[in-house]
């Protein structure tokens, strides 16, 4: 029987949506808005699960406070109160869509939950616009 544990988080961070390789005019045609050169913010709201089998010992899938404590170290400490572009490496060369914020938190924290574990990522940068990340 797999059971899934979710905990819900939120940082808030700034980022500019644009290709270093592109002109303005591409950048604004494709980003628009989001491609201010003074960049931009998001309160952004994430809900990171964990799906697995039931310990026999614990009754957990996995103890929540462990993945609170993930979730504020690597993901949290790392984005919140950041510009995005500037601030946070693995940005450097990856234009910091949802799309690509929700994989970096999902890589930041696969390593750190047990392999026979389902992680999924579901990142809202607006509360109508958000995106989910199952590592397929």
């Amino acid at each position: 029987m797999k059971v899934t544990v979710s905990r819900k988080a939120h940082f808030n961070a700034a980022h500019r949506l644009y290709r270093k390789d592109w002109t303005m005019e591409q950048n604004d045609a494709v980003f628009g808005k989001c491609n201010n050169p003074n960049f931009h913010g998001h309160n952004y709201e994430l809900t990171v699960s964990v799906t697995g089998e039931i310990d026999q010992e614990t009754g957990f899938v996995m103890d929540v406070k462990i993945l609170s404590d993930l979730i504020e170290v690597h993901i949290e400490n790392a984005l919140d109160h950041k510009n995005l572009n500037v601030d946070v490496p693995d940005f450097a060369n990856l234009n910091p869509t949802a799309e690509n914020i929700a994989v970096v938190i999902w890589n930041k924290l696969r390593s750190h939950i047990d392999t026979n574990k389902e992680l999924e990522v579901v990142l809202y940068e607006t509360p109508r616009n958000f995106v989910t990340y199952k590592g397929e």
